[in-house]
């Protein structure tokens, strides 16, 4: 179970990062945390920005709607999710990880 927690504009979402991947995937939960991995290299914010840009289109979300919060240069990130419920966003993260 990912652990989404409540946010005065949204859900943060706690996300274990693999950069330098062979592709572009959400790949389930680990640890409390939804585990994605890009193909980027983690190098001046470009594996930040594609992990964004995953997580968008995986869980049909606007660009605008992500925010990284917390571990810009870690593994395990923090992205604020705007105008989404906890419960919102763990249906659409459910029905990533069945697609």
């Amino acid at each position: 179970m990912i652990a989404l927690e409540p946010h005065a504009e949204g859900t943060v979402l706690p996300v274990r990062a693999h950069a330098g991947a062979r592709r572009n995937d959400i790949r389930g939960e680990q640890n409390g945390m939804l585990r994605v991995s890009v193909t980027q290299a983690p190098e001046k914010g470009k594996a930040n920005k594609a992990i964004a840009a995953l997580l968008a289109k995986g869980l049909s979300l606007r660009k605008s709607q992500l925010e990284l919060i917390a571990g810009e240069t870690s593994p395990q990130k923090r992205f604020l999710v705007r105008d989404v419920t906890p419960e919102e966003l763990a249906r659409r993260i459910e029905h990533a990880l069945e697609g």
